[in-house]
């Protein structure tokens, strides 16, 4: 379970400074365990790159009056492989799907649609409510490995793609 460290940018920013640094700090600070809890007057997405080549996975949301809130939370390493793929360090994932709640097979129609987007190489991120198995066979036929596994909750399955060479 993420605990949050939660870090409020909009008084930084009302007085006209730059929070970037404090973030970094921040960030910096926390324990294996922690993720930050960004507030701010505005989507911050040049921090999703940021933080996102530093481990993060985030999850943002409007809050109302323009406020925004964003999850950071350390990325999960797969706890589980497939299709004859090692668990070596794979790039930091270019694309995240949130397929939780969605019913079958819109989840596994929605990664295979996303996978068409991506270059050979890049890496996409997928959070589903069960472990996909009907997919697989669909990823291997198209060239691509994956790994994945249930995150410690035991409710997620986090599954990450690499995109393979056209056939």
């Amino acid at each position: 379970m993420t605990h949050y460290v939660e870090l409020d940018v909009r008084p930084i920013l009302a007085a006209g400074g730059e929070p970037f640094g404090r973030i970094m700090e921040t960030v910096a600070s926390l324990g294996p365990e922690e993720g930050l809890r960004l507030l701010a007057p505005f989507q911050p997405v040049p921090l999703f790159a940021a933080l996102g080549s530093k481990g993060f996975t985030h999850q943002d949301r409007e809050i109302g009056g323009g406020d925004w809130e964003v999850l950071f939370t350390p990325a999960v390493e797969p706890t589980a492989t497939a299709g004859g793929v090692s668990a070596a360090k794979w790039p930091s994932p270019l694309m995240r799907l949130d397929n939780r709640g969605l019913m079958p097979p819109e989840p596994m129609v929605k990664v295979l649609g996303a996978t068409e987007a991506m270059q050979p190489g890049e890496v996409m991120e997928v959070l589903l409510d069960r472990e996909p198995s009907f997919l697989f066979p669909q990823l291997a036929e198209r060239g691509h490995e994956w790994l994945g596994g249930f995150d410690s909750d035991g409710v997620t399955y986090r599954l990450f793609v690499r995109i393979g060479a056209a056939s």
